[in-house]
This record gives C-alpha cells, sequence and structure tokens, in this order.
C-alpha cells in the first residue's frame, strides 16, 4: 500500500489499520461514535494515539512502537482535512483563501494565486474568488473549501462528511464535483449516506466501536453485507449465523433457509455466514396458517413507517415493506404479534 495507518485509542476504545493504494478512494461509514472522526484525527495529527504506526509512500507520519517515537507535525504530513463546516478565513477572500497553502509552503504571491484560479475553476467556483465567506451560501463555501484543500497539493485527502451541512440542493451538485476531483486521487472519505459510497468511493470499510467490522469493493459490500450496520445500508434484513446444509442457523437457535448457493453448500456447513433477504420479500401475517414455507417468524411489531409509497413495519430488529392497503386490512399497530413470512428462495446465503 502506497498509504497504510495502524493505530490504537484505549479511552475511546479504538484499533483500526488500513491502507490506501496509489488513486484509491475509501468511504469509511458507521453508526455514531464509532470512531470514523478519530480516525480522521489521527491520520491528520490532531489526534495522538497510545501506539501505531502511518506512513505515506515511505514516508513515517508517526512511529510510537519503538523506543524513539516519531510524531510529524500535522502541516507536513502532507495531508488535507475537509471539514463538515467550510472554516473559511473570514477576513480573505476566496481566492486568498484557497492561496492560503500554497503560500503557507513559500510559493510566490503569483504562482499561489494563478493555483488557486485553477482548483476554483475545478470546483465550479471561479466567478467567486472576489467573495469573501460571509457573502458566500452554504454550498458555495464547501466549494471553495475543497478548492482550499486540494490546492495544498495533499497526498492524502481527508474528507469528514462533506456534505452533512449543506441542503438537498447544494449536496447533489457537490458530490458530482468530488466525484469529479477525486478521480485518481487517494482520498478518505466519512459519510453517512451509501450515495457517496456508491458514487465516489472504490472500496468501503464498515467501522462499528472502534473496529473494522467489514470491507471491500462498494458494490460487493452492498449486495452481500456481513454486518447488520451494512445491510441497513444496503436496505437488507440481515441474519449471522453458522452455516448449514440448508440455511443459517443463529445464535439463538433460529432455523433460516435460503436458497442453496453451489459456493456455500454443502461444503460451508458449520462455518459462520448470514443470511440476507430485503423487506419486499417479507409477507405479514396474523396467523401462522400459510401454506408451507419454510421460514415463518413470530414477531412483535415496534414500528410502522411511511417508506415511499409502502409502509415499512419493524418488528424484532426485521422490517417488512407492505402496502398502505395491506396494512389497513391487518389493522398493524405497535405491540401486536404478527407473522413474518419469506420464501426460502428470496434469502440469500453465504459464509461471513
Amino acid at each position: 500500500m502506497s498509504f497504510h495507518v495502524q493505530a490504537t485509542l484505549g479511552t475511546r476504545g479504538f484499533d483500526v489499520g488500513l491502507g490506501l493504494a496509489p488513486g484509491e478512494t475509501v468511504a469509511v461509514l458507521g453508526p455514531n461514535g464509532a470512531g470514523k472522526s478519530t480516525l480522521l484525527n489521527v491520520i491528520a495529527g490532531l489526534l495522538r494515539p497510545d501506539s501505531g504506526r502511518a506512513e505515506i509512500d515511505g514516508k513515517v507520519l508517526f512511529d510510537l512502537d519503538g523506543g524513539a517515537s516519531t510524531w510529524t507535525a500535522p502541516h507536513h504530513r502532507g495531508t488535507a482535512l475537509l471539514a463538515q463546516e467550510p472554516l473559511l478565513f473570514p477576513h480573505l477572500s476566496a481566492l486568498e483563501n484557497v492561496a492560503f497553502g500554497p503560500r503557507s509552503a513559500g510559493i510566490r504571491r503569483k504562482t499561489a494565486r494563478e493555483s488557486a484560479r485553477k482548483w476554483l475553476a475545478a470546483v465550479d467556483a471561479g466567478e467567486l474568488e472576489a467573495r469573501r465567506p460571509a457573502e458566500l451560501s452554504g454550498g458555495q463555501a464547501q466549494r471553495v473549501a475543497v478548492a482550499r484543500a486540494l490546492a495544498a497539493n495533499p497526498e492524502v485527502l481527508l474528507l469528514d462528511e462533506p456534505m452533512a451541512a449543506l441542503d438537498i440542493h447544494a449536496a447533489p451538485l457537490l458530490r458530482r464535483l468530488l466525484k469529479k476531483v477525486l478521480a485518481g486521487r487517494r482520498a478518505i472519505i466519512i459519510t453517512h449516506d451509501v450515495l457517496d459510497a456508491l458514487m465516489l468511493a472504490d472500496r468501503v470499510i464498515i467501522l462499528e466501536a472502534g473496529r473494522i467490522t467489514e470491507e471491500g469493493p462498494t458494490q460487493e459490500v452492498l449486495q452481500r453485507p456481513r454486518s447488520r450496520f451494512a445491510a441497513g445500508l444496503a436496505g437488507l434484513n440481515l441474519f449471522p449465523g453458522t452455516l448449514t446444509s440448508t440455511g443459517i442457523r443463529t445464535a439463538e437457535g433460529l432455523e433460516v433457509a435460503g436458497h442453496q448457493d453451489e459456493e456455500v453448500f454443502p461444503a460451508g456447513a458449520g462455518q459462520p455466514g448470514v443470511a440476507a433477504f430485503p423487506p419486499s420479500a417479507v409477507s405479514v401475517f396474523l396467523t401462522d396458517a400459510h401454506g408451507s414455507p419454510r421460514n415463518s417468524f413470530a414477531v412483535t411489531v415496534t414500528d410502522l413507517e411511511q417508506h415511499g409509497d409502502q409502509i415499512r413495519v419493524r418488528a424484532d430488529g426485521m422490517s417488512a415493506d407492505i402496502t398502505p392497503a395491506a396494512s389497513a386490512d391487518l389493522g398493524l399497530a405497535p405491540g401486536m404479534t404478527v407473522y413474518f413470512v419469506i420464501k426460502a428462495a428470496a434469502v440469500a446465503v453465504y459464509p461471513a
């Protein structure tokens, strides 16, 4: 890997190691408190871990594992951190904000300004160069912040939920711009939006409780999730457990039948695996007498919510999507016991 970091921080239960190939963008997703911002702050030099090592193309950012520790100051690391808020200098124009990085590196004023104009143009903000931050909208300010980060010519670009503070109209524009400027660039983007991962990332990392629980190519992780968080992002129900000859047996002893994949059965029996199925594959009934389904589970309804033109029924960690008419006919309400029925053919079973 051209970039690698391994770091532990005991007080936060954080222990993460990851690498980036040249030109690779990785999206890091996870619930609040998972350690996503901790990861970026460690790489940027804003937070010192208890132990670990990081390097970019052979240049050591920190090495805290040996007797004589190495710690490179943030401004010498070759990284640039783009936060949720633009954090532009209020007394400088957009042009001078973007030129600040090159000027700090000792580049002449004229050359720094030429570079700044190039990057402002790259993010479709060339016409904003004379404005100060107070004269910019949220989306405009964030585009200028992206240009400022890129003008520093970082070896690794770090983006901490760059769309989080934008409205629904500004976010898609910035997402398209990032897709353009991140091409061929090493970057780590923290996000809660699966669309960011699909559009911007070559690879996805799922971070939970300070540990990486899943990683792989974006499409693969979302099509075959192995963690509940990733399954939630992909809109799937997920049952982890042990592979059997017909499906999955969960730790609670629940048997979930799935369609037999030659890759899994029978060689995978006894190994860790997961069963996944979409909410649209779940039928909801008031009794258990409905033909001979292989998957019929008594569950307690916890929530009902609008989901597009469907009603999403949540019960015992599972979800079902049914029509509003069906929900009314069943008289569904939180606290009711119903049966979730799933055809085995709709359940994908694969190794964990």
